[in-house]
């Protein structure tokens, strides 16, 4: 087991994808065998570790299964790019499923984490209680996508945790405003990971910008997927200064779907940390409301 100095304990699990990739997860276990599982689903080019708050709130009462995505933390980065995309992800995330014999869980997913969750209870179904939705919607704003396409893949290295903390903030300093600088430094520890030389690196395989860059600029209608999830329980999470799911997104998400919980979070942007209290709250609600 690890432990965390301000977090919950958890156990490394790693199993093995279908095109022999060896990947990894967090488990967080309950001293409550029969506890429900959440799994949480990172966004592009984050991992397992952006759920640590999130898992130290949840842990005593929930089992957490939290990923890395392929090419991600402590997953093996394929060396086919073009396989950085959901259909993958997918597949990787079933046989998850079935190596830690989860037959039930809930989602929360965080951008392109939330994308996956939508998709999820068409592909196993039955197996979704509920999905939460961390700044994601069926239509993406063009002006968040290309901010992202911009920066994905193409950030210069750094030479010390001063350097990887002054990046972090030049790339989502208009998302978190107001946050503390230890907050910033717990955020840097998230994104890199000192190679063996001690130096920070982003930890995730800068070809997934290239699979991001490559994916066709038009799309098929998204609406019927979301439409797809009739009345599962489905919480909505919006960061008010979200430059990726817009107000009107989100208010048309809301008529789409009339049993969606909606919540937008001020002082955030793409994506919400999760560790605010009005998320803990709703979050927290939302779960103890599925069956």
């Amino acid at each position: 087991m690890h432990k965390l100095s301000d977090g919950a304990a958890f156990r490394a699990h790693e199993w093995t994808s279908g095109d022999g990739l060896r990947l990894y997860a967090r488990v967080y276990e309950t001293r409550h065998g029969a506890a429900r599982t959440v799994v949480c689903l990172p966004g592009l080019t984050r991992n397992s570790r952006d759920f640590e708050s999130l898992a130290q709130h949840l842990a005593p009462r929930y089992r957490l299964i939290c990923p890395d995505l392929r090419g991600r933390g402590h997953s093996a980065w394929d060396p086919a790019w073009q396989n950085y995309q959901p259909a993958a992800y997918l597949a990787d995330l079933a046989a998850l499923f079935t190596s830690l014999s989860v037959t039930r869980l809930a989602v929360v997913g965080t951008s392109l984490g939330g994308l996956l969750a939508v998709l999820l209870p068409s592909m196993l179904p039955g197996v979704v209680s509920g999905t939460i939705l961390n700044d994601i919607g069926p239509e993406i704003d063009p002006i968040g996508a290309e901010r992202i396409r911009g920066y994905v893949g193409r950030l210069p290295p750094v030479r010390s945790w001063e350097e990887a903390v002054a990046q972090l903030k030049t790339v989502f300093g208009t998302a978190w405003p107001g946050v503390s600088e230890p907050t910033w430094h717990r955020l840097a520890r998230r994104s890199f990971r000192e190679d063996e030389r001690g130096i920070p690196r982003l930890d995730v395989d800068p070809k997934v910008g290239d699979a991001m860059r490559a994916a066709p600029p038009t799309a098929p209608d998204p609406w019927p997927v979301f439409r797809s999830l009739g009345s599962l329980p489905v919480l909505a999470i919006r960061g008010a200064l979200s430059d990726i799911l817009s107000a009107s997104t989100f208010a048309r998400m809301q008529r789409e779907k009339p049993d969606l919980a909606a919540l937008s979070v001020p002082n955030r942007g793409h994506v919400p940390l999760l560790d605010e209290p009005e998320c803990l709250a709703a979050i927290d609600a939302f779960l103890a409301g599925l069956s």
